[in-house]
């Protein structure tokens, strides 16, 4: 009996799980706008500390043990025929194909400000992003933050670390940050920030310009819906969670009003049999917490069991956001709970191999695979 063919269209965090848990079970094709892993997470390392956050989460495929049996391809995608059940993209040297499925994930999750973007890049191009963006940080002497999420809260915890003598200031529209996290989260982090220095200013909601997308890093002077009087620095970051599903190559009818994709308790997409979503791009919850909530393995468990007959198990979104908010800090990752406790994990360099490497990811390795040598 052949194995089912199983195309994960997206290969972000959620998307790769994915796929590594599928491997074993299916002949599995993933297709990536980025070269490798290109991580949303820890936005903060990103910008201040790009060498230690590429080592994490800037990883090549081919450095994946368990994406060895994983065909991967560098596309664009372009289109969905839910009927025919195959999926149309443009490859990196601008050639179009499809591929059939068997089973189809959706996990191409979200375009997010300068730092989650869709196009297609090359491993250059990566690079000259992250730099370019630190570069221009570095140069600064004084720094906006505007939003109030995660990725707004470590962006000023990090910068403000990274370069004491620079003046970093966060705004953020409601009377905290950090909503969707338990309160005792903000308590404790802004008490960081103050003593950082970073100036914390509540109730201030920035007004978009009308040609701007949030996808810069700007300069401009930034003027308030809330009444205050204008605000500039030398860089002004727009971390307001303007999220933009990755879903133009979906056919209508599998989205929501929002363009997020329709899911039901067990991930499936309902409209269209043997197609799954999962991660960001996912309308699983208010929070879309799939990603967060791992549930890369319980979709895995589902796909098969739909396969072969077996029995599905559903979602339970979280009620709070949790995990880690700003990053390693001097050697120590702290991870925040759903009732808002700090879970600090020392020397997590040393340990970081072991639980991320080998224990999430099944392995990877320090240079790429060379299918030709048995020892890589």
């Amino acid at each position: 009996m052949s194995r089912p063919r199983i195309i994960v269209a997206g290969l972000g965090d959620t998307g790769l799980l994915t796929a590594i848990h599928l491997a074993k079970h299916a002949d599995v094709l993933g297709i990536s706008a980025k070269p490798g892993l290109v991580s949303g997470q820890e936005l903060g390392m990103r910008l201040s500390r790009p060498g230690e956050w590429a080592r994490d989460y800037w990883v090549p495929f081919d450095r994946f043990h368990r994406l060895d049996s994983v065909r991967t391809v560098h596309a664009s995608l372009t289109g969905l025929d839910v009927q025919a059940r195959r999926v149309h993209f443009t490859g990196s040297d601008g050639t179009p194909a499809t591929e059939p499925y068997d089973a189809l994930v959706i996990s191409t999750g979200v375009s997010n400000g300068f730092w989650r973007r869709p196009e297609l890049q090359t491993r250059d191009q990566v690079a000259a992003t992250i730099a370019a963006d630190h570069a221009r940080l570095a140069t600064a002497d004084s720094v906006i933050v505007l939003g109030g999420g995660a990725a707004a809260v470590s962006t000023a915890f990090n910068v403000a670390t990274t370069w004491p003598g620079k003046q970093v200031d966060l705004y953020f529209p409601g009377d905290r940050a950090l909503p969707h996290h338990h309160p005792r989260v903000w308590r404790t982090l802004s008490a960081r920030l103050d003593r950082l220095g970073v100036g914390l200013h509540p109730r201030h909601r920035a007004i978009i310009p009308n040609d701007f997308a949030c996808d810069d890093i700007t300069s401009d002077p930034v003027e308030w819906s809330t009444g205050q009087p204008k605000t500039k620095a030398a860089a002004v970051l727009w971390t307001i969670g303007r999220t933009v599903p990755n879903t133009t190559w979906l056919p209508r009818e599998l989205l929501n009003e929002n363009g997020f994709v329709n899911v039901d308790p067990y991930l499936r997409v309902p409209t269209a049999p043997g197609v799954y979503a999962i991660g960001d791009v996912a309308a699983t919850d208010p929070l879309r917490t799939s990603a967060r909530s791992r549930a890369d393995s319980l979709l895995a468990h589902n796909i098969r069991a739909d396969l072969t007959g077996g029995e599905a198990k559903p979602f339970i979104p979280a009620r709070r956001r949790w995990g880690s908010v700003v990053g390693t800090q001097r050697n120590t990752l702290e991870i925040f709970t759903p009732t808002g406790r700090a879970i600090p994990i020392p020397a997590w360099s040393r340990l970081q191999p072991f639980i991320v490497r080998r224990g999430i990811y099944g392995g990877i390795r320090n240079q790429p695979h060379n299918p030709a040598d048995p020892e890589s």
